[in-house]
């Protein structure tokens, strides 16, 4: 999703009727989401454990998704050496990597990292990640939110439980959407012998009802992970695939977020950097508003534009032609407008999951 384009082009959007939020700037604080609507889905498909006569086979899933995660980590660690290398000072991706290597070395050595380790080129997981979940859920923001979008790394699995267990609807993507969209868990399908297990991605495939983009969906507040982040700017780096952002812009598709809702992450204290420029943001990048760690909360108040769609012109062909929901969303857009999306540079990616029918 990285490209040399910064912040010019602009995207296709869905322009909202119903689903607007205020927001206002008291006390380096978001307000609290007001006149809370109730969250609805209408779910056309059913239960992932048996769909369509076959049962899901929870070892082949897990197998085939740790496969796939380790080939994109070492294809990651690829285009890292390869960027990093080339000596472009400008480079619009060179400096993130230098950065990203950073704070991955920097958790290892001083071994605030957890597992799944090594830590590089994943969401890195951390000591307290516990803790900075709880200061996460203790906001005014999660209290009032009926639906929290939550990414699927292992830092953020705490944060799935607790909004579960708070009686909040769970929006969570699959695994570099590779198998499908979003899948939405609600605690009132879960047993209190499954909850936990529903935190994890061969749960949300078990126990998740995935949804398409033509649902009526509400996101009160997202949650998302984080290599690194400026608690100055709300500046934020992912570990450099573009997913979130990806699933940030495909949300603003359907409607379900706009400008206001508020962008959470929850990081180690040592994640937290002032060297990331705001200038050299690309147009896709997403910016925090608030930032939990084990120690404190942050309120960013960041003024770095948020992303309004997909901008197709970041988007390679190779992922393109991986992400199937991507794909319908792209000929739906052109159907609509009459016009062609064109696609962005080509790049190497690593083989994605088979998609059984």
């Amino acid at each position: 999703m990285d490209s040399n384009l910064i912040r010019v082009s602009a995207p296709f959007t869905f322009e909202p009727n119903n689903y607007l939020i205020t927001k206002s700037r008291k006390s380096n604080r978001l307000s609290s989401i007001s006149q809370k609507k109730p969250f609805t889905l209408s779910f056309k498909l059913g239960n992932n454990k048996a769909r369509n006569g076959v049962a899901f086979d929870e070892s082949a899933y897990e197998a085939e998704r740790l496969s796939m995660d380790a080939k994109a980590r070492d294809l990651m660690a690829e285009t890292s050496k390869r960027e990093t290398e080339s000596g472009a000072e400008d480079d619009p991706k060179s400096w993130k990597w230098i950065i990203r290597k950073r704070i991955w070395d920097l958790m290892e050595v001083q071994n605030i990292a957890q597992n799944p380790r090594p830590v590089h080129h994943r969401i890195p997981n951390f000591v307290g990640a516990s803790v900075a979940a709880k200061n996460l859920t203790g906001l005014e923001e999660f209290r009032v939110a009926g639906c929290v979008k939550v990414n699927p790394d292992s830092p953020q699995k705490q944060v799935r439980l607790l909004t579960l267990s708070g009686g909040k609807k769970l929006l969570t993507p699959q695994p570099r959407l590779r198998t499908g969209f979003f899948s939405v868990l609600d605690s009132s399908m879960l047993s209190p012998s499954t909850i936990n297990e529903a935190c994890t991605s061969v749960g949300v495939a078990k126990y998740g009802k995935q949804i398409g983009l033509d649902e009526i969906i509400k996101v009160d507040l997202i949650v998302i992970g984080s290599v690194a982040v400026n608690p100055k700017t709300g500046a934020r780096l992912g570990k450099g695939e573009g997913f979130a952002e990806l699933e940030y812009g495909m949300l603003r598709y359907m409607g379900a977020i706009d400008d206001s809702t508020p962008v959470v992450t929850s990081v180690h204290d040592c994640q937290l950097v002032d060297d990331i420029p705001v200038e050299k943001l690309l147009i896709h990048d997403v910016p925090v508003d608030i930032i939990c760690t084990p120690t404190q909360v942050i309120f960013t108040n960041t003024t770095i534009p948020k992303p309004q769609g997909i901008y197709w012109d970041k988007l390679s062909p190779e992922k393109l032609g991986q992400i199937r929901i991507l794909r319908e969303l792209k000929g739906r857009i052109e159907q609509e407008t009459g016009k062609e999306q064109t696609c962005g540079p080509s790049e190497k990616l690593p083989p994605m999951a088979k998609r059984r029918r």
